[in-house]
Parts: structure tokens; sequence; C-alpha cells
């Protein structure tokens, strides 16, 4: 038996993109995809925005990377940028969202061992999230599904049920160092958690001096519209990890922290080769030059709002296959009454539509933030006739 050359750890599907156009993929085969996955959550801007490719290439006749024993003037202007954005006094810039979360879980640690309280180590995550795909990420995470074949797991983790405010505070224990949590699950099933959980997740760590760590991963950088989706439950945390949009396509990942929270992450106790090289950072800031500002967020809340009111509209015709619509911004689930891989293929395969599959039975829908009315009644064209269409038994 031969492996591919291509590590076989992904069920990839047939469609083989080679070119994108603002909100499409464009098939090796010339076929044309409406995209409302977006990488998952990645390519805010669509696929050809010129602000983007302009920076993008502009950084790459200059300066693609050099080692981070040099000063990087590219890294201080969007860290400060960062910081006058958010809650945070200082960033580390990674690669990607789990190299975010691990730098947040090694902060976490860090400050507790800074203070002398070097018993607490331990933090409590919750069922259904997702954190990553590396050993601490997955140790993070409850789902065994991630666990099999890389046990022993990490140990510094406990798991609890999520938007439990009792069973949460019941999990603290001599070596809680905080808590880390999706603020909206993601891969869970668009799952948002309560005003009073995320509130009272923010009081417990006052009372205790605990951390508060966040995994904006997926809901940062406007898509649920507002800059980070934990401005909406009316509190900051005390470290967030954010990726994902953030480099609009280009890969990048950072770690934001309180000057208090990071008091414990001195010269020599963590690093990257390659992140926040000048490249990746050229990519950030003309995302930023987009995004970050009141008007674009106040255009995702309402995009997001006549979408998914769109879709509550539509669903009431297939009580068969369809529950309930939620979701911020445009991070939004469409939650089944069956599986959704099946749905997802069906739109994918026979309507050219790409949306991702989720926990909970949910069909997440993640366009680009710069959708416009077109896309939106492309998108429930397509989601209408797939619907119309759709055989559970020719997916079987």
């Amino acid at each position: 038996m031969s492996i591919n050359p291509l590590m076989p750890v992904y069920p990839r599907c047939d469609v083989r993109p080679v070119r994108g156009e603002h909100c499409h993929l464009i098939g090796e085969d010339g076929r044309r995809f409406l995209d409302f996955a977006s990488g998952i959550a990645v390519n805010a801007l669509g696929h050809s925005h010129e602000g983007l490719i302009g920076a993008i290439q502009r950084q790459a006749e200059t300066l693609m990377h050099c080692s981070n024993l040099y000063g990087s003037p590219q890294g201080e202007h969007l860290s400060k940028r960062l910081v006058g954005l958010t809650f945070a006094d200082t960033v580390f810039f990674t690669n990607s969202g789990a190299e975010a979360v691990e730098c947040a879980i090694k902060a976490a640690r860090a400050y507790h061992q800074h203070v002398g309280d070097e018993h607490r180590h331990e933090l409590i995550t919750f069922n259904n999230a997702f954190h990553g795909r590396t050993m601490g990420t997955i140790s993070a995470s409850s789902q065994e599904k991630m666990h099999k074949g890389f046990k022993p797991l990490l140990a510094g983790f406990s798991y609890c049920e999520f938007d439990d405010l009792a069973a949460a505070e019941a999990a603290i224990g001599p070596n809680t160092a905080g808590f880390l949590i999706e603020p909206i699950q993601g891969e869970g099933g668009i799952r948002i958690a309560s005003d009073e959980f995320m509130v009272g997740l923010r009081a417990l760590c006052d009372r205790h001096d605990l951390l508060l760590v966040l995994d904006e991963v997926q809901t940062g950088v406007a898509r649920t519209g507002t800059f980070y989706a934990h401005e909406q439950f009316g509190i900051d945390p005390d470290i967030l990890a954010t990726a994902k949009g953030i480099g609009g396509g280009f890969p990048l990942g950072a770690c934001l922290a309180t000057e208090k929270a990071a008091r414990g992450m001195e010269f020599g106790s963590h690093g990257s080769t390659y992140g926040g090289n000048p490249l990746a950072i050229a990519a950030s800031e003309a995302v930023l030059d987009v995004v970050a500002n009141d008007a674009f967020l106040a255009e995702v809340q309402a995009k997001g709002n006549q979408l998914r009111g769109r879709i509550e509209q539509f669903i009431g015709n297939y009580p068969e296959w369809f529950e309930l619509v939620r979701g911020r911004g445009l991070l939004i689930g469409l939650k089944m009454k069956v599986e959704p891989r099946p749905f997802v293929a069906h739109l994918r395969d026979r309507h050219d539509l790409l949306t991702v599959s989720a926990g909970d039975n949910v069909v997440r829908i993640l366009p680009p933030l710069v959708i416009d009315d077109s896309h939106i009644d492309e998108f429930m064209d397509k989601l209408s006739a797939g619907a119309a269409s759709y055989d559970p038994a020719e997916t079987a």
C-alpha cells in the first residue's frame, strides 16, 4: 500500500480551487463556487482584495523575513495598533491560532509562577470546545475524537460544561490558574455563551485571582460585528488568542495580554522563528485598514442580521430538515435535525455552494465580511435549491 504524498489526515473533497474572485472560488476545471466558508472564517476580505494583495506585494519586494533577534518596526507598529483597539497592553505574534492558544496557556501558567503560586497551573476548559491540534491544545479540548492516537495527553486541564456558571465555580480548586473559553463555540456548533455566564466567569477570576483566557481565533477581527466578540458581553479578558481573519488569508496569529497577565513572559520564555514576520504583518495591517472601524463593524452586524433573518424565514419551508438559526454578525449556524455533513456535501457538489459542518448538527455559514446583497441573494437561491433537491438516501 502506498501513502498519498500529502499526508492523508484530511478527507479532501473533489473541489480543487486554483483561483479566487472576491466571494467566489474557481476550481481547476473552471467551476465557480460561492464561498460561504471563507477558508473557515479566514478570508475576511474575500479572495482578491486589492488592498490586501497590494500590501503583500509591496512588502515582498522589500523584506519578507528576518529573525526576531532584531528589532521589528513592522511588528511594533501593528502591536501598538492592536493595543489601541483592544483591552491589551502587549502582543506576541504567532503563525496560527493553535500557536496563539499555546502562548496564552503558557502566559497563564507563567503569571502564577511569577507571583509565587507555582501550584496554580491548571486551566478549566469547556466541553465541545476546539482550541487547535497541537498536543497542548488537544489536551485543552474535551473531545475524545481529537485525543485518539495521541495519548497520554498533557496534564494541566480539567473540563466543565459550557455555559454552566455553577459548574465552573465548583471546578475551581487549589491548582486552578484560570479559565480558557471560546465566547462562541465555533467547531462546537456556533453555541453562544450567555451574558450571565461570561460576566460570571470574569467575576470568579477577579475574586480568586484567576486569569480569563479567551480563544477568539474564529470569533475575532470583526467576524461577529464587533472587533472581538467579548465586547458584546461587556467584559475584558486577561489574555486573548486570535488568528484566522487577522491575516486575511496569510498565516498569522497573536496572543494579546494585559501587562499584569504577561508579567511572567520574560526574555527567553517564549519565541517563534516566523511569528510576526514582515510579510504577515503587512497583510494584517491591510485587513485592519478595512475592518477596524465602526462603520465596517456596523455593516457586518447589518448584513448578519439580514442573512440570519432570511434563513430563519426560509427554514420554515423545510421543518423536516432544519431546526433553528443562531450566531452573531457573519458567524452563523444553521442547526439541522439530521447529520449536516451530507447536506454540506450536497450544497457543494450539486449547487456550487461552500459551507462548513460543525458539532451539534450545525452547518456553519461563514462568508467573507465584504459580501453584498447580491451574494446574500445568490446564497439564498442556492440554499433553497439545495433543500428542495436534498435526498439523504442519495448521500448515505
